[in-house]
């Protein structure tokens, strides 16, 4: 009996349908992945602008909460990360303005169309 061994081809036939395969579940996962990060950004947008609310029923005023967000949530304890608090899921920086007609926060993205 003869042994029979792999030839080049067939190799190269293997590792180009490992390749299309890898590609493909690649492609796919990269779209999972923004639609993670873009439910991080509105959960956290709406959890960031919940406890800049608590900073404001404490007294603090809004102007200065929505300028140095990070210092304040430091001193209200709640938050484990601050600095991670007020960025998106893409890891840039949100953009918070006060209201005063409203008493409320406004918080944005960077890119977000307005």
């Amino acid at each position: 009996m003869k042994k029979r061994t792999l030839t080049l081809i067939e190799i190269m036939i293997v590792i180009l349908l490992i390749t299309i395969i890898g590609g493909a579940v690649g492609y796919n996962m990269k779209g999972s992945l923004d639609k993670g990060k873009k439910f991080r950004t509105e959960h956290g947008k709406e959890q960031l602008r919940d406890m800049l609310l608590i900073c404001l029923d404490e007294g603090k005023e809004g102007d200065t909460l929505a300028k140095n967000p990070v210092y304040y949530l430091r001193e209200l304890g709640l938050v484990k990360d601050p600095e991670e608090a007020t960025k998106d899921g893409w890891g840039r920086k949100y953009v918070i303005t006060y209201s005063k007609e409203q008493n409320d926060f406004v918080i944005s993205c960077e890119n977000e169309k307005k």
